[in-house]
């Protein structure tokens, strides 16, 4: 399995920080922030990654990774996304080295506390379909969520006013080679973007739609509330 990690957009919740450096190459405690999803996909197993990088400063990641192989790469890309365009737009760019194979995507500001090559390991012998992992937050309407009966997801709504669940969706996702064809079927949303929830309820729609809830830590970093969270949540676990 191939990972991709999506890196790109102007970071423009977190200016002025973002006018230096692209917002994943913040600092989230002793690292920058794009390290963290990078470890966990590693260890899960999937060292082969391409990362969709965007804006003004995205040469900055050649910098701090160069290949990849301090960070238990074996193999490591760069896409560039001319404009923001949302998340599935960004993935788009993955479809050539997907190869077509399953693949493991993950929101270059998401800091997860769990391993997850359990879940890669099942999902890699899974003849079709798509994963999910989700997180009950207190504040479910920032995020997708998903509508859970008799455990199995029947819809995802994108901050919905009226949570159906207390569950967020978290920016991990396992998809099959079927997603390419998701995406390209995608009619953009209000806010002018190819919605990664609306790939998500493709899945959903088929029937073919799994979930996993996370036991650990999990945050965004995209605020400058969430990016202190995830670096006391880093030095917590560093003790």
């Amino acid at each position: 399995m191939k990972g991709i990690i999506t890196a790109g957009g102007l970071g423009t919740r977190l200016y002025p920080l973002t006018y230096a450096t692209n917002k994943h190459l913040l600092p989230i405690y002793d690292k920058p922030m794009v390290f963290y999803p990078i470890q966990t996909l590693v260890e899960a197993g999937i060292t082969e990654l391409l990362i969709i990088v965007g804006g003004p400063h995205a040469g900055h990641f050649l910098r701090v990774l160069r290949n990849g192989k301090e960070l238990g790469l074996k193999h490591l890309e760069f896409a560039y996304q001319d404009k923001e365009g949302g998340i599935a737009e960004a993935l788009a760019l993955a479809e050539d080295f997907s190869s077509h194979e399953n693949i493991a995507v993950i929101l270059g500001d998401n800091i997860f506390e769990d391993s997850i090559r359990a879940e890669v390991e099942a999902f890699a012998v899974q003849e079709r379909g798509a994963k999910i992992f989700l997180k009950e937050v207190e504040d479910p309407e920032r995020f997708g969520v998903p509508e859970i009966v008799n455990g199995k997801i029947i819809s995802i709504e994108e901050k919905p006013t009226v949570p159906k669940s207390r569950y967020a969706v978290t920016g991990l996702y396992l998809y099959d080679g079927q997603v390419w064809d998701a995406i390209r079927g995608l009619k953009r949303s209000a806010r002018g973007e190819l919605e990664i929830t609306d790939v998500n309820n493709f899945y959903v729609n088929q029937g073919t739609m799994t979930h996993a809830v996370l036991k650990g830590s999990w945050t965004d970093a995209g605020t400058f509330e969430t990016l202190l969270r995830a670096g006391n949540l880093v030095r917590t676990r560093a003790r």
